[in-house]
């Protein structure tokens, strides 16, 4: 069963481009990691980034937490957030059409 996650990202004042310029090389490295449906970073009004992923299976999302991308991730975001990384699993409750009810 696929597995979406939101990881919320909170940069300290003056290092929102910073955070994203670390961000940008992993999304590459990750959209070819297996299982990797979706890997994507959106900015919120608040001035946090959410990155949404989709994976194919909790396996292979543990595997991700686990590689080499997250790992300089977060070295290069290292002295960049107010906070840690906010990260949740979801699992999809299908509704409506199966296109348009679930990430």
């Amino acid at each position: 069963m696929p597995v979406v996650v939101t990881a919320t990202f909170t940069p300290k004042v003056g290092s929102f481009d910073q955070v994203v310029a670390a961000l940008s090389p992993a999304i590459a490295e990750v959209h070819q990691e297996p299982g990797c449906l979706l890997y994507a970073i959106h900015d919120s009004p608040n001035g946090q980034i959410l990155m949404i992923e989709k994976w194919e299976s909790a396996e292979l999302l543990d595997a991700h937490g686990g590689g080499e991308p997250v790992k300089r991730l977060n070295a290069a975001l290292d002295g960049l957030l107010e906070r840690p990384v906010d990260v949740m699993r979801h699992e999809p409750i299908p509704a409506g059409t199966p296109a348009q009810g679930a990430l």
